[in-house]
């Protein structure tokens, strides 16, 4: 092996520190301190293993840290003089990783593992540290061998011991606080211990990411799904790939498996396929495993074992398959446990875990999921609605076919399920009426006319001559109407589907007088008449062949209709008025069509059929957001859910709740109920097949109602999860969704990846006839580049977006901030002469461009605001460039923030590093000539502010502190004093109401310190 030299040694372990966390970083580490212990340089050898330690901390090969401290520590006996106060600090935290190592580690012997236990005790009392942490360390030791007394005293004197510099986290300690309060049933007491991890006001490295995991089944247990829901979703985006989190993702994957969710815990467990492996951590093993094993076997019992899962070892595996494998696996850690620890207590929470049942039957997730494959075994789901199976195991089969039949003559939704019950009951009894078997027989001819089955006349046919045979001229009536339509449905030709409909109104008009359903027989043919003729006139006439009317003679049909059959028919009526409706809106008459859906909807309801109005009320509450009345479009749609009860059609469930989750967030203020309903909404969708349709469409909707909720992690999960078929409903929804996908994870503080959507939807972009959509991307592009540091990239998207705005000729401010987004840019880099003047340039242009469009509008207070703004900035470029040549240092920090402590100009802050290179030295007159530029820039720029009033207050307070503190430092404090003065004077003028609480406070610390310096 070559041998490093020492510059080699400290870039490679300056590298190893930023490269990602696994086994490559970890050879690398361990290669790097191999070559600084043959280096001969003690300190550099420190280092080395100090960095290999913290590599081998975060992966799967943790417990590999024993070796590297164990010499680390050598070397601290060796001459405790050569570590530093922070190094020495280091190697006693490092302390608390080696005793977890230790204690997860089987193959350490339980005398070794208390000795390091005490050794760390020993040395934290030597150096005056707290024994907290040696408590924490000894409960968890305690608890895994089973000595239950000892671990509630060390628990109660790590909580009663002092926290100090060598304590953890708060974070981590809520963290282990609360899973001791689990493993003792407390669930209730661990969230609440845990809550402020959970809500993101203690953090760390890895928390909450581990929490969040770690609170689901916790949270399940107590019922309170959706909050688990929501740990899931944030929780798993945070753990993804990380080795040093699988144990979390394992707990991500039970979750799965214990939720209905099986196939989601599938996807989860195939994208850490990599993971599946014999890791060198063995407690993290059991724990990964552990959760994956819970999965498998849930997917068993489904019916799933001989599905496909991962490789394992490189060979591939079903489901049983890894199953057997894994769980032979972790059998074997955790007898080695108990082997040392002298108890069962590892293999017994072992097997509790894995044989946990469902916690909840299905909980939907919101993310998109490919369902399982149908097995011979699994169990099929039938989706139903809430509270709508009827209870048959106790009715006799005569109710049964009885409440079959009222259902039907209702049509009422439920009606094929009782049919169902009722084939499969047939069978079992001892004698059964031929009817029964017709109406059978019947249900079987409509579902197959409904498939669009060639088989349906015939089977239609056969019906209507048994039907006549028992004498039941009503039902002959009905199915020869059913022929026809099976006929038009199947594109017979116009005339025989005519011939079709007589027949079956001459039968409907021939039933005898006293049949109780002779006029319903009738209103019912003429309705399908007017229906089919509609439909028959389009074939015959299609648009642009002739000028006929059919819209108009369609309505003047169903208009005659209600007239003719309002006290007869009502559920026949109501849907004739929905027709109406319809007609009107396609007229393009919204105004004349709320009120005949409306009228559908409540006649639909006291004809006893509330189900009917379902589709009337959503297709209103549509039309009234159009017509901008979003009140009545929410009673609307809440009619709709309300009627939609005994609703079994999945898709109908889905679209009732994507319409109302679309109207209550248009609305603005009930994001969280939103977000309820469509989540639901993708469930039926999901249910009815359409995942890749209204699935899509309902989590869309539900990452916005996340969004507009603060919820943006979960928002992403669910985004992301449905992107690939969003992308598929044409190109203005691909834009729309990346860019809403890219401003999501911008806000995440993800600038990469944000950057890649807003340039994938640009690139859809690029041949709009209209520039701007392709415009505003490239420049959202810019900003997030800019973002993370990727200058040349940044740079050459700002070009792009600046040529893509100057050719649409509208967008002076988007132009202005380019070019002074450019600007920054040009020193990011190193601050000379010739990137300033760059800059300089920029800002110049930028300046021009505004009085240009203020020549035009000379009163826009968002144009006088930016050139204002430019003027500022580009005085903070000529600030950047004297202090760049070593002038006044120790103020460059005043250019940036103000007394209120606010950070006024992004651009600063991106060039706290810049300028390795100082630009070229400058004379003291050119100095000095700079400074009164920048002062005159400033004052430029307040004159501007203090006209466009209050609003621009803080912005003019900035450009006075920048001015004050420049003449400061050119000699003239009396003139930045003044300055200040007098705009104390002016607010103390005026009305108290008018002067925001901070200015005055802030204005006299400014003035105090301005006159100290002096």
């Amino acid at each position: 092996m070559t041998t490093l030299t020492r510059e080699e040694i400290v870039r490679g372990l300056a590298e190893n520190r930023r490269s990602p966390n696994g086994a490559v970083r970890n050879a690398h580490a361990e290669a790097l301190a191999g070559a600084a212990e043959t280096s001969g340089d003690r300190a550099l050898f420190r280092e080395a293993l100090d960095n290999l330690i913290n590599a081998y901390l975060y992966s799967s090969e943790s417990p590999k840290i024993l070796v590297p401290f164990a010499r680390l520590l050598q070397e601290y006996d060796k001459d405790p003089g050569a570590f530093s106060h922070w190094d020495a600090h280091s190697l006693f935290w490092q302390f608390k990783w080696v005793a977890t190592a230790i204690s997860d580690s089987p193959g350490i012997p339980l005398e070794s593992a208390t000795g390091w236990l005490d050794e760390m005790e020993r040395r934290y009392r030597i150096a005056g540290y707290s024994e907290r942490p040696v408590r924490e360390a000894e409960m968890w030791l305690a608890d895994a061998i089973g000595e239950d007394e000892r671990a509630e005293r060390a628990f109660r004197s790590w909580l009663a011991a002092e926290r100090d510099d060598m304590s953890d986290c708060r974070a981590c300690e809520l963290n282990g606080q609360g899973q001791y309060a689990v493993l003792h049933g407390n669930d209730a007491e661990a969230l609440e211990l845990w809550k402020p991890v959970l809500d993101g006001d203690l953090t760390c490295a890895e928390e909450p990411h581990r929490l969040l995991a770690t609170s689901l089944l916790p949270l399940l247990r107590l019922g309170r799904a959706d909050e688990a829901r929501s740990h899931h979703l944030r929780g798993y985006r945070m753990a993804r790939g990380n080795e040093s989190l699988l144990p979390s993702v394992g707990k991500h994957i039970e979750f799965c498996a214990l939720t209905g969710n099986e196939s989601r815990g599938l996807e989860i467990l195939a994208e850490h396929a990599p993971h599946v492996a014999p890791l060198a951590n063995l407690d993290d093993r059991l724990s990964f495993h552990g959760g994956i094993l819970v999965l498998l076997r849930r997917l068993r019992e489904l019916g799933h074992g001989r599905t496909p899962a991962v490789p394992y070892e490189g060979t591939p595996r079903t489901v049983d398959e890894l199953y057997e494998v894994l769980h032979a696996g972790c059998l074997d850690i955790a007898r080695q446990f108990d082997a040392r620890n002298a108890t069962t207590r590892v293999s017994d929470r072992f097997l509790v875990r894995v044989g946990r049942e469902p916690l909840s039957a299905a909980l939907p997730l919101g993310v998109r999921s490919a369902p399982l494959p149908q097995t011979a075994s699994a169990p099929v789901p039938t989706p139903t609605s809430p509270g709508s199976e009827p209870a048959l195991t106790d009715t006799s089969f005569i109710d049964l076919v009885e409440r079959a039949r009222r259902a039907r003559d209702l049509g009422h939704p439920r009606t094929d399920a009782l049919w169902a019950e009722v084939a499969v009951r047939l069978d079992t009894q001892p004698e059964v009426d031929p009817l029964v078997r017709v109406d059978l027989a019947d249900q079987r001819a409509l579902a197959a006319g409904r498939r669009g089955d060639e088989v349906a006349p015939e089977l239609l046919s056969a019906v209507r001559d048994d039907y006549r045979a028992l004498g039941l001229a009503e039902r002959v009536a009905l199915t020869e109407l059913r022929l026809a339509g099976v006929a038009a449905q199947s594109g017979a030709a116009p005339s025989e589907v005519r011939a079709l409909l007589r027949v079956a109104l001459r039968s409907a008009e021939a039933l005898d007088a006293a049949e109780p359903l002779r006029a319903r027989r009738i209103a019912l043919a003429e309705l399908s008449a007017v229906r089919m003729e509609s439909y028959l006139r389009s074939v015959e006439t299609p648009d642009g062949d002739d000028h006929h009317d059919h819209h108009g003679v369609l309505a003047a049909e169903l208009t005659d209709f209600v007239a003719a059959h309002e006290g007869t028919a009502s559920d026949l009526v109501a849907e004739a008025e929905e027709m109406l409706g319809r007609v009107a809106l396609a007229q393009g008459d919204p105004d004349r069509a709320v009120p005949l859906l409306e009228a559908s909807a409540a006649r639909a309801v006291l004809a006893g059929r509330p189900w009917q109005a379902v589709d009337a009320l959503v297709l209103r509450a549509g039309v009234l957001m159009t017509l901008e009345r979003p009140e009545e479009a929410e009673a609307a749609a809440r009619s709709a859910l309300e009627h939609a009860a005994e609703v079994t059609d999945a898709e109908t469930q889905g679209v009732v709740r994507l319409t109302l989750a679309d109207i209550l967030l248009q609305r603005g203020d009930t994001a969280a109920e939103s977000v309820e309903h469509a989540l639901t909404g993708a469930h039926w969708f999901d249910q009815a097949g359409l995942t890749a349709d209204g699935g899509a469409q309902a989590r869309l909707l539900l990452a916005r109602a996340y969004a507009r909720d603060g919820r943006s992690a979960e928002a992403v999960e669910v985004l992301q999860s449905a992107l690939a078929d969003l992308l598929e409903h044409g190109d203005q929804q691909a834009v729309s969704v990346r860019e809403f996908l890219g401003d999501l994870l911008r806000r995440l503080n993800e600038p990469r990846p944000a950057a890649e959507q807003y340039l994938l939807a640009a690139e859809v972009t690029k041949d709009w006839e209209d520039p701007r959509p392709q415009a505003g991307l490239a420049h959202s592009a810019a900003d997030t580049l800019d973002d993370a540091g990727l200058t040349v990239e940044a740079a050459a998207a700002y070009e792009r977006a600046l040529e893509l705005h100057r050719l649409t000729g509208e967008v002076p401010i988007a132009e202005v901030r380019i070019l002074r987004s450019l600007a920054w840019l040009d020193l990011r880099e190193e601050v000379t002469a010739a990137t300033v003047t760059g800059a300089r340039k920029r800002m110049e242009e930028a300046a021009q461009v505004l009085e240009t469009a203020l020549a035009a509008d000379p009163g826009s207070p968002g144009l006088r605001s930016e050139l204002a703004q430019t003027w500022h900035q580009l005085a903070q470029v000529l600030d950047r460039h004297v202090n760049a040549n070593g002038q006044s240092p120790e103020d460059d920090e005043d250019d940036d923030e103000d007394d209120t402590g606010e950070v006024q100009d992004a651009g600063n802050e991106q060039l706290a590093d810049a300028g390795a290179e100082r630009a070229a030295p400058l004379s003291p007159a050119e100095v000095d000539g700079l400074r009164l530029e920048e002062i005159e820039l400033w004052d430029r720029a307040g004159r501007v502010y203090a006209e466009l009033g209050p609003d621009h207050l803080r912005d003019r307070f900035q450009s006075l502190n920048n001015a004050a503190w420049t003449e400061q430092e050119r000699g003239h404090a009396d003139a930045g004093c003044a300055r200040v003065s007098a705009l104390i004077d002016e607010a103390r003028a005026l009305p108290e109401d008018d002067v925001p609480d901070w200015l005055l406070p802030a204005a006299e610390r400014l003035l105090a310190q301005l006159n100290d310096k002096d």
